[in-house]
């Protein structure tokens, strides 16, 4: 038997296939949990401008009514 062969026959019994779905699914599970925390990063800056609206307003009456400073 020549190393060629030898080679082959040892990769087909080290071979396995088990459940492929259920080993990637763990890819899935975190791939969800990282664009669930990326959400809840993004929805945490909603309405930042009213919450200080007292500010945006001294702000709007010592520069000007546009807020722009022009």
């Amino acid at each position: 038997m020549n190393l060629v062969a030898q080679i082959a026959m040892a990769a087909a019994e080290a071979e396995h296939h088990g459940n492929v779905p259920a080993e990637t699914f763990i890819f899935g599970v975190l791939a969800a949990l990282v664009f669930g925390a990326m959400a809840l990063v993004a929805l945490s800056y909603r309405h930042v401008a009213n919450r200080h609206s007292a500010k945006a307003e001294a702000y709007a009456e010592k520069h000007g009514k546009d807020g722009h400073g022009h």
